[in-house]
Order: structure tokens, then C-alpha cells, then sequence
């Protein structure tokens, strides 16, 4: 069982780890969004409210039943065959740990023994991966939008995959224990062709050798974070971009960063134009100190100009930020 959440979502996971029952007969693998500066306690927050053990991830770990490992800090967590391993594979919509790799490596290792978990937060993580489950027949489940403290993420969910269950967190766990306790799905669906590729990527290979230019196609936009050619993936839902390092993009996600790196944009320039205005100012008053006024009323002239155009993309950033998306 993989679990994704973002915003809001330790104290979703909260709610189902203290309601599953000791007697819980899968492994649960946990990807909450955090930045790796955050403290990293969610592993210490969900013990405390859950039975079951509960254990930060670590590579080489065999999986137990019953037993919740959390992502840690900075890393990715996929699953091999009976164990899990962490990658510093490329961030993924922005993230590390992702919850797409785990959802796809999931989908890859168990097919349709693996149950995909969408939970609350912003934009459209885990959509690519929960796709990946239910192509390989697993169970796709999200929370119900209107109980999601963030509801973006599960909305996504649910326009993009034919989603099995939609319910409020708090009846999740009782689901969850009476689908580990059924028989598993015969059909084993199919095994999408980007879908080893993208979990090797995630694993740390090299995105040209893992094939990554067999599932995409170029575009005409540049990865956010290295510049390089986003190439559009071929297959699953919703459109995504990957470049030739293996950074991966939703198409919300995209939107999120290019907007993040038009309003940096926009602080340097106004930083220079400030820093140009005092500069220019400086000279002005430097030149009048020597009796050149009609030089000085020119260079100040160009500084009070400055200052405006300053001013200005002052008013277009603030202006940005206050229409900016909300983003996990």
C-alpha cells in the first residue's frame, strides 16, 4: 500500500494510521511532502497516534506487514521486490521525496496487489503515479475533495484516473483493512512503456541511458530548474514533461515553477534598477561636489528615472504574487 499527501497531510495520515487495527496484513509506504529543511518528526508524529510500527524508510530494508515507513527528508522512496530502497534521483514536480516515483514503483513491483492512496494538497502531485496503479490493475483511492484540508490534489486525482473509492479520511483506514483482507485481482493490466524507464530515472540512472528519449517527444519549453528541453511524455495522465536530466513536471507543477522563476526575475531586475538608481545617484552628487551642475542635474535625472522603472516592477511582482497560484 503506497500513500501520498502534500499540504495538510500528516494530519490526514494521522487520522488513518491510529485507526488501522493491529492485525493489518500489508506494508504501507508514506510520501509527505516536506522541504529538506523541515524538522522530519512525521515518523514520531504518526507512532504516536498509531498502533502499527512506524519507521523512517531506509534503503535495504525488507518490508514487513504491517508495518508504515515514511519517506525521509530529501530522498525518494521506491520499492523492489520485498524491500525498499531510497534514491537521490532528480526532484520530481519540484519535490524529493516524490510521490510519483513510489506509486509507480508500486504499480511496477506488485501490479495489481498494489493499492495507491491519494490524500490532501496542492496542485496535482501522485495523479501520474495513482494513473500507474490502476494501469496495472492495482486500487485507486482518494480522499473526497470536499473533506481534503487542500483539495487540489485529490481533484486531479479524480478527473485523470478511474478512481475505485472516494471517501473521507476518516472511514479510510476501515477500507483499507477490508481491501488487504480480500483476494487480490486476477488481471494484471498492462505495464506502460515510460513506466521502468521513469522508475529507473528515479533510482538515480541516467535519464538518455534509462531511455527517456523513447517515451517523450522535444518541446518547445526548457526545464525550470536546469534549462535543458523538457521533452512531453507519450504515455498516462494527466500531460507531463521530463528533461534529459530527469526532472519531471505536471503541467501544473510547470506553470508553478515558471511563475516562480518569472517572479525572481522580476526582484533581481528591481534589485538592480534600485541598486543602479543609488549608484547613479552617488556619481550626481559627487559631480556637484565639483561644480558641475549641469552634469549632476543629468545624472540625477537618470537616477530619479530609475527609481521609477524600479517602482514599476516593484508593482508588476506584487502584483504577481498576489494572483500566484497555491502550490504544496
Amino acid at each position: 500500500m503506497v500513500i501520498g499527501a502534500s499540504a495538510g497531510g500528516i494530519e490526514a495520515m494521522t487520522t488513518i494510521a491510529a485507526g488501522l487495527p493491529s492485525s493489518f496484513a500489508a506494508p504501507i509506504c508514506v510520501v509527505i511532502h516536506s522541504a529538506p529543511s523541515s524538522p522530519g518528526t512525521v515518523d514520531r508524529i504518526l507512532g504516536r497516534a498509531a498502533v502499527l510500527p512506524v519507521a523512517t524508510a531506509a534503503s535495504d530494508v525488507r518490508v514487513e506487514r504491517g508495518h508504515i515507513y515514511v519517506a525521509p527528508l530529501d530522498y525518494h522512496l521506491v520499492l523492489e521486490p520485498g524491500r525498499l530502497r531510497l534514491s537521490k534521483g532528480p526532484r520530481e514536480n519540484r519535490s524529493r521525496p516524490a510521490i510519483d516515483p513510489l506509486f509507480r514503483s508500486a504499480a511496477q513491483v506488485y501490479g495489481p496487489g498494489a493499492i495507491g492512496v491519494i490524500l490532501t494538497g496542492n496542485l496535482d502531485d501522485g495523479t501520474a503515479g495513482l494513473w500507474a496503479v490502476k494501469e496495472r490493475g492495482g486500487i485507486a483511492i482518494v480522499q473526497d475533495p470536499a473533506d481534503a484540508q487542500f483539495p487540489s490534489m485529490p481533484e486531479s486525482a479524480i478527473r485523470h484516473v478511474a478512481v475505485d473509492h472516494v471517501l473521507p479520511v476518516s472511514d479510510m483506514a476501515a477500507l483499507l483493512a477490508r481491501l488487504v483482507a480480500a483476494p487480490v485481482r486476477e488481471s494484471e493490466g498492462v505495464m506502460p512503456d515510460d513506466l521502468p524507464i521513469e522508475v529507473d530515472i528515479a533510482k538515480g540512472q541516467n535519464a538518455v541511458d534509462a531511455g527517456i528519449e523513447r517515451i517523450g517527444a522535444p518541446s518547445v519549453f526548457a526545464c525550470p530548474e536546469c534549462h535543458g528541453v523538457l521533452l512531453r511524455i507519450k504515455e498516462g495522465h494527466p500531460l507531463r514533461f521530463r528533461c534529459h536530466t530527469g526532472h519531471a513536471y505536471s503541467v501544473e507543477n510547470l506553470v508553478a515553477a515558471v511563475n516562480e522563476g518569472i517572479e525572481e526575475a522580476l526582484w533581481s531586475a528591481m534589485r538592480a534598477l534600485e541598486e543602479g538608481a543609488l549608484l547613479i545617484q552617488q556619481l550626481s552628487d559627487h559631480v556637484q561636489e565639483h561644480r558641475d551642475s549641469r552634469a549632476a542635474e543629468t545624472l540625477a535625472a537618470e537616477a530619479r528615472h530609475a527609481h521609477q522603472h524600479a517602482n514599476t516592477v516593484r508593482g508588476v511582482a506584487v502584483a504577481r504574487a498576489a494572483l500566484k497560484t497555491p502550490e504544496s
